[in-house]
């Protein structure tokens, strides 16, 4: 009952806290951002769309909540209580951007962004993708090195398109493995997602069909090897002669030496030409989604004429930069995360669905699964058991490896599955389920899983029984799990609360960490 009591006590003063605009989850800031000038382009776009519309944006989030919602949004891991001591602490004006500049450069953005490139490519060994467990190693070490270089997204995207040779020692090859349809129109309709941001489902039946020659060429033959596969360009696969009717989706007809050229290159070269903006817009608003939590065009792969940007001036700056930069993905990041914009109050002045579209105050979202799961790991010091209901190779993983730093889909846990972790299926963004239910709260509030996490949790464990010094423990609790310090209101409940029944400093530590997991300030960006 008494730690129950401590989470209302924790919620009340916190709710309070913010709807009297003094608690922005750390120092207080000015509700509204009318007074900000923009700093970058992509601010300027932004903020004149939303003063054409009359949208109120937030002010700029303080540095307590920067530090936290960066090491998030771009390597998927909590800042250390250290580390966000020294970013507080540091008084020089650019200390943002070079933040900014040490998390790209971290190894765990591999890790992040492989995870990222993994859903999208649909890196899995079982069921319904079957790619199998060495072929999921081989696939995963090409997109986790191409990160780790920073690949130019163009030539990423080449090699896949283009791609020949064993699934197994070839990795990019497991592209064309890696879908659930392989016909002509099923490898279209997966480039077009992939790479385009557009649904096949909703073009006339002819242009995924004139789309579909530029892939009908593509072959598929076993091995020796137990479930390796060879994917090669193989001209007399084309049994029907779609081939030479093959058209682009901008409705220009190709040009096809039959027997000579490989339509794919045919295809690739005109994707990915830097006028050509299908590529460019859609990789551009892709990268926006994933830091921003939703898409100039929302859902970042369903680009259609009655689904229209909310800033068409924004996407169209950010495609050309993204193209002029060649298409350096870590480029666009610093463009995107150094702007206002992103850096905004999750606090909005203006509380619409309009508002959110149009970027007027940076979205709350639940964390991945992944991320979740890691965190909770890193606060309590704790592991994670993972596992594949198949046993194969490479399905054993060691317990120190990190949620996001798993490559294969099939080889999940119970919680990933809970929290939303997508299976891989179809490579659509919305197969990641990042909304809360009330399994997930109870799991946080109640299960043997987390309760165990939390009793071999340091701050826990190494609480002094005889020391009375609430302030001093709440400082390093609040610090390591929501990267900030207590309010003065927090300090009051948490004083308010304390009693005799108490028998251990431990006990009262192990409430604290309890009450602050199941808060939503905890397990959502914000």
């Amino acid at each position: 009952m008494k730690t129950i009591l401590l989470l209302w006590a924790l919620t009340v003063s916190a709710l309070s806290a913010e709807e009297n605009s003094v608690y922005e989850l750390g120092p207080p800031v000015p509700k509204s951002g009318a007074s900000l000038k923009p700093h970058e382009r992509v601010d300027e776009l932004v903020f004149s769309r939303q003063d054409e519309l009359g949208i109120k944006r937030a002010n700029l989030c303080s540095d307590a909540v920067f530090v936290r919602r960066a090491f998030l949004a771009v390597i998927g891991t909590l800042p250390t209580e250290a580390e966000t001591r020294g970013f507080e602490s540091t008084k020089e004006s650019d200390k943002r951007a070079k933040l900014i500049e040490i998390l790209i450069q971290r190894p765990e953005f591999t890790d992040f962004w492989a995870m990222k490139w993994g859903d999208v490519l649909r890196v899995k060994a079982e069921f319904p993708i079957k790619l199998w467990p060495n072929a999921v190693q081989a696939y995963h070490r090409w997109i986790h090195t191409s990160v780790r270089e920073n690949k130019p997204l163009h030539i990423f995207t080449r090699q896949l398109l283009l791609a020949n040779g064993s699934n197994f020692r070839e990795g990019e090859v497991n592209f064309y493995r890696a879908m659930q349809d392989r016909s002509p129109q099923g490898v279209a309709a997966t480039v077009a997602l992939t790479f385009m941001g557009e649904r096949a489902d909703k073009w006339p039946k002819k242009k995924l069909e004139a789309m579909a020659g530029f892939f009908a060429q593509v072959a598929y033959k076993a091995t020796a090897e137990w479930k390796e596969e060879i994917v090669y360009f193989d001209p007399t696969a084309d049994k029907e002669g779609i081939t030479k009717h093959a058209i682009f989706p901008d409705g220009t007809p190709a040009n096809i030496k039959t027997g000579l050229d490989d339509p794919r290159a045919v295809f690739s070269e005109w994707l990915l030409q830097p006028t050509n903006p299908w590529f460019s817009r859609s990789m551009a608003n892709r990268i926006w989604s994933w830091l921003m939590g939703r898409g100039i065009v929302h859902e970042p792969d369903d680009f259609r004429a009655d689904n229209p940007p909310s800033n068409p001036a924004l996407l169209a700056f950010l495609e050309k930069e993204f193209a002029a930069s060649k298409c350096d993905m870590r480029h666009l990041f610093r463009v995107i995360l150094n702007s206002q914009t992103f850096q905004l109050s999750s606090i909005p002045a203006q509380d619409t669905p309009e508002a959110a579209a149009q970027f007027a105050h940076y979205p709350m979202r639940r964390l991945e699964a992944e991320v979740l799961v890691d965190a909770l790991n890193q606060i309590t010091a704790t592991k994670e058991t993972y596992s594949s209901p198949i046993p194969e190779p490479f399905t054993f993983i060691p317990e120190n490896v990190r949620g996001i730093a798993l490559a294969d889909g099939s080889i999940t846990s119970t919680f990933l599955e809970l929290f939303g972790r997508p299976p891989r299926d179809t490579g659509f963004e919305s197969e990641r389920n990042l909304s809360t239910s009330p399994a997930q709260r109870l799991h946080l509030l109640n299960s043997s899983h987390v309760l165990g996490k939390i009793k071999a949790c340091p701050l826990v464990a190494e609480a002094d029984a005889g020391d009375h010094d609430l302030s001093k423990l709440a400082d390093k609790i609040y610090l390591t799990l929501l990267s900030r310090t207590p309010t003065a209101d927090e300090i009051a409940a948490l004083k308010a609360h304390m009693t005799s029944s108490y028998s251990s400093g431990r006990e009262l530590a192990a409430d604290i960490v309890w009450a602050l997991i199941n808060q939503p300030e905890f397990y959502f960006n914000h």
